[in-house]
């Protein structure tokens, strides 16, 4: 499992849809141990990713073409329940909250089908669980969000792992110049491995640090 800023923002008791108890963890990978009644597409021994944002492929939203927030599933997802509305975790016959319908930080979990992509055997699991959050946020805020077309300059605000993200995501559909910045000058080196052309660190612009204008 991977640990995402949003999981610490949970824990924390700042997040205003955050429930309690529940299992955190949205970023994983692992091997399928069982399947349930109707599971059509997986089957033990499987390699997959937990999809913290699945989709049914059936209700109005998914049909829709429009947005990739599946109406079936967040409506019990949002309430720390798998799809009919039970929990499938308990503490000393308390029910126990899923979290983003993944629960990644357990040894054991259960998800709906739709919530899992089968992986290839091979993968590293302890680089392929940042995939399910921080690797498509990223380059899917370059592809879907902003469509960042072939040629184009883009600047990246704050090189953490989301930021590392969109570089690659830039670089992937060939954006021109891609401009890095940040306040920690150590990030420097591992962004242009990811493809940033250009660093800027604020601090260095001086007492006005006109960041905009440096641009």
């Amino acid at each position: 499992t991977g640990l995402c800023h949003t999981d610490k923002f949970t824990l924390s008791g700042a997040d205003p849809e955050g429930l309690f108890p529940a299992i955190l963890g949205h970023e994983g990978a692992g091997v399928v141990v069982e399947v349930g009644a109707g599971v059509k597409h997986l089957r033990p021994g499987d390699h997959v990713i937990p999809l913290y944002t699945p989709e049914c492929r059936e209700c109005k939203s998914c049909l829709s073409r429009k947005t990739n927030l599946c109406t079936a599933i967040r409506s019990t997802q949002g309430k720390g329940l798998m799809p009919d509305g039970t929990s499938r975790f308990s503490f000393r016959g308390q029910p126990i909250h899923h979290y983003m319908g993944c629960s990644t930080f357990a040894n054991y979990t259960v998800l709906p089908e739709i919530a899992l992509a089968k992986i290839r055997p091979d993968a590293p699991f302890d680089k392929v669980c940042y995939i399910g959050c921080g690797v498509t946020t990223g380059i899917g805020a370059v592809l879907f969000t902003a469509k960042v077309e072939a040629g184009a300059s883009v600047v990246v605000f704050g090189l953490g792992g989301i930021g590392l993200n969109v570089i690659q995501g830039a670089k992937m559909v060939g954006a021109d110049r891609i401009i890095g910045v940040d306040i920690n000058p150590a990030r420097e080196a591992m962004a242009r491995k990811f493809g940033m052309t250009d660093f800027v660190n604020p601090n260095d612009l001086g007492p006005d640090g006109d960041i905009v204008g440096h641009l």
